[in-house]
């Protein structure tokens, strides 16, 4: 939501400062990155930028905060009461759409927590966690009416995120390994097909086999 105090130029200077900061971050790393980096980055002066925010830390903060809540809006989607396969269908083909549409946002996270994520380790605490804890009684409520395979629900939740954020995160590998991939609709065609085949069928509920463990 905007902040009702700022007026409309602030909120758009704002808004430019976020995004050449997000271009400075992902490309530099938060310690290669700077205020002067940012601000030539915006097309603004240093004390333009420090106008906004005081620090080059607080646009960091203001940045992954933004980041994640937008990330986890998939997540919050995920409906009790619709049926699981398709809910767990669409829950991968959002998040892997973010990561065709917004990789930069992803490796800004995935670099900040590479590094022990020091600016957001509360946020992660309380409101990420509540939010995957809540998710994952969701979850269980399906495995205990029948509906999905006996699985970990957060472990379910950590692969869908490193199997669909891995074409944001690594990016430049995939389009090295797979011929063509510089056709990213089709690559990402491709990898929605895949992973909702292999999520999905080793969802569904079977007949326990043997060499299942």
């Amino acid at each position: 939501m905007a902040n009702p105090k700022l007026s409309r130029i602030q909120r758009k200077n704002r808004q430019k400062i976020m995004d050449a900061a997000l271009e400075v971050f992902s490309a530099c790393g938060y310690r290669g990155s700077t205020i002067d980096q940012i601000a030539q980055a915006a097309g603004m002066s240093k004390s333009s930028i420090l106008y906004y925010f005081s620090s080059k830390a607080q646009i960091h903060t203001a940045l992954l905060t933004h980041t994640l809540t937008t990330w986890l809006e998939p997540l919050t989607e995920l409906d009790p009461q619709g049926e699981p396969a398709e809910q767990i269908r669409l829950y991968i083909e959002r998040k892997l759409e973010m990561s065709r549409s917004s990789p930069k946002q992803s490796r800004l996270f995935a670099n900040e927590i590479l590094h022990g994520a020091p600016h957001i380790s509360e946020v992660i605490k309380s409101g990420l966690k509540e939010l995957v804890d809540e998710k994952c009684l969701v979850i269980r409520q399906w495995i205990e009416q029948g509906k999905l395979a006996d699985i970990a629900p957060h472990h379910l939740i950590f692969m869908i995120w490193a199997a669909t954020q891995h074409y944001a995160d690594f990016e430049a590998q995939v389009e090295a390994l797979i011929p063509g991939c510089d056709d990213r609709d089709s690559c990402f065609d491709d990898a929605a097909h895949t992973l909702k085949t292999v999520f999905l069928e080793g969802l569904l509920p079977r007949q326990r086999d043997s060499f299942v463990d």
